[in-house]
């Protein structure tokens, strides 16, 4: 169990401020007028601390409040121009950011949770003990921010009053990331005395660059406070690392669903789209992908998208699974992003209209952004996130380097997209999910598409999801075990987080209505891997419009399916029928390519996840008893047909 306030607040011992009469005092004698006036009307009184103490370790020239208001959004975007974190592009209020060549994704190296001796953490993350990474912090971040400007944000993650939403506080030096908070969270500033109230709990998080030099990124460290929900970010400026309310915060309230909002709660890495069924019906989805598989395209492919990474989810008194976005924009990967593939964010890149934050992309000599897999014509020349780039440049290793790294983004806000149901999105109610998705980067194994049994089941493909390594994190590589496509922000033992998953799914307060379906994904398949010749994939970008749709259907019992050891799978006639619809033919050989089973590949990946769960601590004995059954089934369908069966077989 979670024990929270427990050991040294790290903060207050470092920034030295116990009370809230001492706090004012400070604040006092550092902001202007206008600023102390904005800090005067928090009448939170451990906000006020928590921003004092901030003050105090930092020790900024000058501390801004950020408000809701557009004079303060506005001033975050010019104070980052102005001090070259970021510059103008060709298009009206497009603007580019480059980190450090060194700080292109998350550094899991060097990110880790602050424990107390007698506290686990999952294992496959890091942790320093409190004592320790109390000193790093008095030592890295005292005085940090000298000459800089300290700016405070108050963001809701979530619509106001919804019940999962969770207010929080971000503190940071840079103006890049408070512009990029401006657009990815609402400000809640007149309302945080009361979602305080409401939630009863709020997160503070503190970054700042430093000198933001690539020498000094050996000392980078992101830490979460996971006892006192604060986390610290020193040395570094990619959002992942320093937006804390992001991925830092989503951790925190993974721990508060685990341990204080048990079969009531979850916080997940999730897209929260709606599709549009027979007759206008509104069937909505959440989805959990690792970062660069196919989640935020997954998102899009909805009618009615809300969110593309993120998602806070309840049980609802009417016992339907709800479910809200954190975020109000996206800070999404642009490789491979095409005006054929993703026609609502490409038009938010490449026509006026829409403000968007560029980062680590190409930008040639007339201020114009360039991207790998963009579809269209490169410049001969430019600048990117390594320079001056050609075609053709190496690196100091005689590597090729891209066009734009890999982990390159976009920022901006989720009312510019085509699709973006604003009204849903927005309604504290949340949106009725009535489907669960869960999927990787699997080449070889699982066809597209297939229906858990049991919400026990539906667990155990989140338990199983396998991927390769991708350029969101620093320092990975090979093929990754990513439970839940969550395990990078999972704080607590893998044990307690399953159990929690066992006891939400299965919970008595969903009505027989509300209990949503629970399946897999895979649009990584590749037709070499189903006895082709070419190492392409059995599919495209568009194909995920169809497995949706075939949910959408089975979940509303408008089409049948067969029936396999791991699950439903579609029938081909099925599918047929909606490729017709996005006017693409789907041959029944492509069909049995991609529902074929490789027996052996399947066992192979039970035996994979299941020795590696065997190495974990105080597991759910359900995890196992399925895998059981599912070996079982399999082993029998293999003395039946063989290691290779085709889905007329089944």
């Amino acid at each position: 169990m979670l024990e929270l306030k427990k050991g040294t607040d790290i903060l207050a011992e470092v920034g030295g401020i116990r009370t809230v009469s001492e706090a004012l005092k400070l604040l006092e004698g550092r902001l202007d007028a206008a600023q102390l006036a904005k800090i005067r009307s928090i009448r939170t009184g451990e906000a006020v601390l928590r921003i004092a103490n901030a003050v105090s370790m930092c020790e900024p020239n000058e501390v801004f409040i950020v408000t809701g208001s557009e004079a303060d959004a506005a001033a975050c975007r010019k104070r980052s121009l102005d001090g070259g974190e970021e510059c103008p592009l060709a298009m009206k209020d497009h603007t580019l950011h480059f980190d450090l060549p060194e700080d292109q994704g998350r550094m899991v190296d060097q990110t880790y949770y602050i424990a107390n001796e007698d506290e686990e953490v999952s294992t496959l993350a890091k942790k320093m003990l409190r004592a320790e990474a109390l000193a790093y912090i008095r030592e890295h971040m005292r005085g940090i921010m000298k000459g800089k400007t300290l700016y405070a944000g108050f963001y809701s993650r979530g619509p106001i009053g919804a019940q999962a939403s969770i207010p929080a506080l971000m503190i940071s030096s840079s103006a890049y990331v408070m512009h990029s908070a401006t657009i990815l969270y609402r400000n809640v500033f007149e309302r945080f005395d009361a979602e305080v109230s409401r939630s009863g709990v709020f997160f503070t998080n503190v970054h700042s660059q430093g000198t933001n030099r690539s020498e000094d990124i050996p000392r980078a460290r992101i830490f979460m406070d996971r006892s006192w929900f604060t986390t610290f970010s020193m040395f570094c400026t990619y959002a992942g690392n320093t937006l804390m309310l992001k991925k830092g915060n989503h951790r925190f309230a993974v721990d508060l669903c685990t341990y204080y909002r048990q079969e009531s709660e979850l916080s997940e890495h999730m897209f929260i789209t709606g599709m549009t069924g027979p007759g206008g019906r509104k069937t909505f989805f959440a989805g959990a992908a690792p970062s660069g598989c196919g989640k935020t395209t997954t998102a899009m492919v909805g009618s009615d998208y809300v969110g593309d990474d993120l998602a806070q989810m309840w049980i609802a008194a009417d016992g339907t699974l709800r479910a809200v976005n954190p975020e109000i924009g996206i800070f999404g990967i642009v490789e491979d992003l095409n005006k054929e593939g993703d026609p609502f964010l490409y038009k938010c890149m490449r026509e006026p209209g829409t403000e968007v934050i560029w980062s680590n992309v190409l930008v040639d000599e007339h201020s114009v952004p360039h991207w790998s897999g963009s579809g269209e014509p490169l410049p001969p020349r430019g600048s990117n996130f390594q320079g001056e780039w050609w075609p053709g440049k190496t690196d100091k290793n005689g590597k090729k380097v891209p066009v734009s790294n890999p982990n390159a983004r976009i920022t901006l806000s989720n009312l510019a997209i085509g699709n973006f149901a604003a009204k849903a999105a927005s309604d504290p109610a949340g949106v009725p999910v009535k489907i669960i998705t869960y999927s990787g980067r699997d080449s070889d194994t699982m066809p597209p598409v297939w229906v858990a049994k049991n919400p026990d089941h539906g667990v155990v493909i989140g338990a199983s999801i396998l991927s390769a390594a991708t350029a969101t994190e620093v320092g990975a590589k090979g093929v990754n075990r990513q439970p839940w496509a969550n395990s990078p922000f999972i704080p607590c033992p893998l044990g307690d987080y399953m159990e929690a998953q066992f006891r939400f799914f299965n919970s008595k307060k969903f009505s027989r209505e509300g209990r949503p379906l629970i399946a897999g994904l895979n649009y990584f398949l590749l037709d070499c891997a189903r006895g082709g010749d070419l190492v392409k994939l059995l599919g495209e970008k568009k194909d995920v419009k169809v497995w949706l749709s075939w949910l959408e259907r089975y979940a509303h019992g408008e089409v049948g399916a067969i029936e396999t050891p791991i699950g439903f799978i579609p029938k081909y006639s099925d599918l047929q029928r909606l490729f017709e619809e996005i006017g693409k033919p789907y041959p029944e050989s492509l069909y049995e390519k991609q529902f074929t089973f490789y027996v052996d590949n399947i066992l192979s990946r039970i035996q994979i996840q299941e020795e590696a769960y065997r190495k974990e601590k105080k597991l759910p004995a359900r995890l196992f008893e399925v895998y059981e059954e599912q070996k079982a089934g399999l082993a029998a369908l293999k003395e039946k047909h063989g290691p290779i069966v085709k889905p007329a077989l089944f």
